[in-house]
């Protein structure tokens, strides 16, 4: 437990000697090995991410024509069902990741153990074949989901206590590490990997992880002693019935896939519509775990109860969001432009515009909050949840203009594309880095990273949404589906604004 810190570790807690009193943009240097292996995770993760759907459609009926061969020639309803699916486990697998760093290896040692895995999936997807496909891309979502909630949760560590005025800050500089790899991963591994090559585009995502990794274990000696500690270890019998319980669910996996693979049914649905169900159900699951705890003191769960709102807000957020890589991504590649003054560029540069405008906006925002907050006007995180919600609606109902536009087989301009991501990046920096420092702050301390991976839990549910749409062939790249999706968010964003005061009396002294 945390309490089992000692003496001279507990007087470590807010700083670190081996930096030297040196920091990182203002903050603890502990930041900068954080920020650096994040970026590279995110190198890796968002440029194999550009190319999943291009290569799954490749060569087959919904490809571009003339677009290089050699893919899955998988029917697009397919790829984005996958693509919905992988990014839907990445953050579910957040949930165990979090598990693993309060109960087994504590957060460092679980984050080096997850970049060595992520650094394998990449290798296995850089070997051609479905196979050794759908395995790397397995093993890219375990590491992924297991460095996710431990690395930010680390993070947290640096600062001292929720109240501390520098954490939001920190977390903002950390989610601009996030952007720099998510902006420069298109332009190298998917220019790499739609022009020349595929597969080696895989083995450059792999190089980055390495980087990534290399830059954690040298920083580890700037990082808070309590990113060592295992929380609450699990004790002799937990570990036997954790062990029993995972080999139990591994056999009737194993025995009922068996069963009908070896009868010859077994379709991709087999396994794509279980795991959006799943993706569904844990959340509201592990959610109604968490509130229910008696071991949590009052306090800690009505702030529980106020989490719920930002959880379902977040949820319908990154449905719409995460179809940038997905939806926006076919659009990009079959129904836009693929030139500008005369200079032709691979779709999956699009996937480079998002974390660009990122990078512009972040510190735009970052002023203006400040700027408000010293006037006291500064907009609660429930306001700017629900700003985000309406913002990320407003950006589908612009969406659904150059798709009609499209549907006479006329190709629309890049601005399009451009000004959409510019939308929906204002609703992510009004959402993402304040639902990440609200997380750190209303997490009960025996969930202290498994909460962490609660607010990822929010991408699996959007996703896996978007996935089961997918499976059930609703047609995403319709004008009606696309403004539906415009509508609920808008709509959920006044919900969230009107139902505001209840929301903050439920959050207690948490602003």
């Amino acid at each position: 437990m945390a309490s089992s810190l000692t003496k001279d570790a507990a007087k470590q807690e807010n700083t670190s000697p081996a930096s030297g009193g040196k920091t990182f943009f203002g903050h603890p240097f502990g930041l900068a090995p954080l920020f650096m292996t994040e970026m590279w995770e995110r190198f890796s993760y968002y440029g194999m991410r550009a190319l999943l759907v291009v290569y799954l459609i490749a060569g087959g009926p919904d490809a571009k024509p003339g677009s290089q061969g050699g893919g899955l020639a998988m029917p697009e309803a397919s790829s984005v069902a996958i693509y919905s699916v992988y990014v839907a486990m990445v953050y579910l697998l957040a949930m165990p990741g979090g598990w693993f760093g309060d109960r087994v290896w504590g957060p460092r040692k679980t984050v080096t153990i997850a970049a060595s895995t992520i650094m394998v999936g990449h290798l296995a997807l850089a070997i051609p074949g479905k196979p050794t496909f759908f395995v790397g891309l397995a093993l890219v979502a375990l590491g992924s989901g297991l460095l996710k909630s431990n690395i930010s949760t680390m993070v947290g560590h640096l600062y001292d206590g929720p109240e501390d005025p520098r954490r939001d800050g920190g977390f903002t500089v950390f989610y601009m590490g996030i952007n720099l790899g998510a902006f420069f991963s298109p332009l190298v591994i998917g220019t790499i990997g739609q022009k020349y090559n595929w597969h080696l585009g895989f083995t450059i995502a792999a190089v980055g992880m390495a980087i990534g990794l290399a830059f954690f274990l040298w920083g580890t000696r700037h990082l808070n002693p309590k990113s060592s500690i295992v929380p609450k270890p699990l004790s002799a019998e937990e570990k036997k019935a954790t062990l029993t319980k995972g080999l139990v669910w591994l056999a009737v996996a194993a025995v009922f896939y068996g069963i009908v693979g070896g009868t010859g049914h077994f379709t991709l649905n087999w396994a794509l519509i279980p795991i959006t169900i799943a993706g569904l159900i844990i959340p509201v699951s592990v959610l109604v775990r968490i509130k229910r705890d008696k071991e949590l003191s009052a306090s800690e769960q009505t702030r529980v109860s106020g989490y719920i709102w930002f959880f379902v807000a977040a949820a319908v957020f990154w449905m719409i969001f995460d179809q940038a890589g997905s939806t926006m991504s076919t659009f990009a590649e079959k129904k836009t432009a693929d030139n500008v003054f005369g200079i032709n560029f691979p779709s999956t540069w699009f996937q480079s515009v998002n974390p660009l405008w990122v990078m512009a906006l972040a510190p735009v925002f970052a002023f203006a909050w400040m700027a408000l907050a010293r006037r006291n006007r500064e907009p609660s995180t429930t306001v700017k949840f629900a700003m985000a919600m309406v913002i990320i609606g407003a950006s589908f109902f612009v969406f659904a203009v150059p798709m009609g536009m499209a549907s006479d087989g006329t190709k629309v301009s890049p601005a399009w594309l451009l000004a959409i991501y510019m939308i929906q990046t204002m609703g992510e920096l009004s959402l993402s880095p304040v639902g990440l420092s609200l997380t750190t702050k209303m997490a009960p301390q025996k969930y202290a990273s498994q909460m962490m991976g609660v607010w990822f839990l929010a991408v699996t549910a959007g996703d896996c949404t978007t996935g089961l749409l997918s499976i059930a062939k609703v047609d995403l790249d319709g004008t009606n589906v696309i403004l539906l999706q415009a509508a609920l968010a808008a709509l959920a964003g006044v919900a969230v604004w009107m139902y505001r005061k209840k929301i903050e009396g439920l959050m207690g002294n948490i602003r």
